[in-house]
């Protein structure tokens, strides 16, 4: 999962504790494609702990998997785990500039009507805060 990581976020990895903390605490909340000769991609999601809402923390794709549904099909399990859970909203955030994960989002019904968040990770770092009701 190092790897993914690093590949799908070459400039901002997550740092490799971080990484293996997610997966011990959420192992529940990782779900990972692999293809038989490696990881493509994962995603980690979390519920607040009234259960009604949960946060999707990360989705990445290795960079030459990218534009064949991986994400979505990442996605679409997910969402349908919440569904059958009683989670009534899901949030993300996403870089601005990732056109194609918005676009990703946005079809899978995801909405950004607060727009985006200014330094929403620091100074510089603007997020586009995105939410669907389930």
């Amino acid at each position: 999962m190092l790897r993914v990581d690093k590949d799908a976020f070459p400039e901002d990895p997550y740092p490799p504790f971080i990484l293996r903390q997610l997966i011990e605490i959420h192992v529940d909340r990782t779900l990972v494609l692999d293809d038989g000769e490696g990881l493509l991609g994962y995603v980690f999601f979390v519920n607040t702990s009234d259960g009604y809402v949960s946060w999707i923390m990360s989705l990445a794709i290795i960079p030459h998997q990218r534009g064949h549904g991986l994400g979505r099909r990442l996605m679409v399990e997910v969402l349908r785990r919440l569904r059958t859970e009683g989670v009534r909203q899901v949030r993300l955030t996403v870089e601005p500039a990732n056109t194609a994960a918005i676009t990703l989002y946005r079809t899978l019904g995801f909405s950004s009507e607060d727009g985006v968040a200014k330094d929403y990770f620091g100074p510089g770092e603007h997020r586009l805060l995105m939410t669907l009701a389930l």
